[in-house]
């Protein structure tokens, strides 16, 4: 979903939807559970909105995922968890708080404005088992995201929550608005940018093996620290930083307003 409206979507839900509150006095249900194949270079996407998405490696090879709701004063039957395979083998997996909202490989849409869902404290996290060779995509509104094991593709996001992701392959795109991002990637194909951003925390990005790329570094209230030598082109500045790693190429980006920018090698 474009970065506009994505965040415009999640102010609707915010309002809609309060954030979770602490597991003390909070009920649950029988959990959702999922089981299934999906080949290899092909996609696993998990959509959330208020909840914890967890990420780790698959011992069996499938697709596993165990979704559990957990509230306080809101009604679970409210929140729906859908699934979808596609022609090609990936898979959709969306928890859906409101009654019009639809949800789809880029994001979600609803017509409803939430406006008898204030009390609606439900929250969907989700487990998720992630087998060798399939690309990921795990998404919150309110909750963070974790991601380990995973060895292609990875995509992660949150609204209100930290992003840490972790592959031995990539690329990996990571962003958040208040929360940390902490990216850590092995050995890297193709010449795809790369981007890790946030509004409130620090941005960390960590490679495993020499890379060419033109990196840009930027920070309004925070500091720059990278492990790598650099050629430094333009004007020192010290909110904002461009540079040439290597022999140049793919752009990687690493922003935020309030927190530090580092660019770490992965020992």
């Amino acid at each position: 979903m474009p970065r506009r409206s994505w965040a415009a979507f999640a102010a609707l839900l915010l309002a809609a939807v309060p954030a979770a509150l602490s597991a003390q006095d909070r009920q649950s249900e029988r959990p959702w559970t999922l089981n299934e194949q999906v080949p290899a270079g092909k996609w696993l996407r998990v959509r959330d909105v208020n909840g914890a998405v967890h990420v780790s490696a698959s011992a069996s090879g499938r697709v596993e995922i165990v979704a559990t709701k957990s509230w306080r004063r809101g009604d679970p039957k409210s929140v729906r968890i859908e699934s979808r395979k596609a022609p090609d083998g990936s898979i959709l997996v969306c928890a859906l708080w409101t009654e019009n909202a639809t949800c789809t490989e880029s994001g979600y849409r609803s017509n409803n404005e939430g406006r008898n869902n204030h009390d609606n404290d439900v929250a969907v996290d989700f487990e998720v088992k992630l087998p060798k060779g399939v690309n990921l995509g795990a998404w919150s509104v309110n909750g963070g995201v974790s991601v380990d094991g995973a060895t292609g593709e990875v995509e992660a996001g949150s609204v209100n929550g930290s992003v840490d992701a972790t592959s031995t392959g990539g690329p990996v795109q990571a962003s958040s608005v208040n929360g940390s991002v902490h990216a850590r990637m092995g050995r890297l194909t193709g010449d795809s940018d790369l981007d890790f951003s946030t509004v409130n925390g620090n941005v960390i990005a960590e490679f495993g093996e020499d890379i060419d790329a033109n990196i840009e570094l930027s920070t309004v209230n925070g500091r720059f620290q990278t492990d790598w030598p650099v050629t430094i082109t333009g004007r020192v500045d010290p909110r904002h930083l461009r540079a040439t790693l290597g022999k140049g190429g793919r752009r990687v980006r690493l922003s935020t307003v309030n927190g530090n920018v580092e660019l770490r090698k992965r020992g």
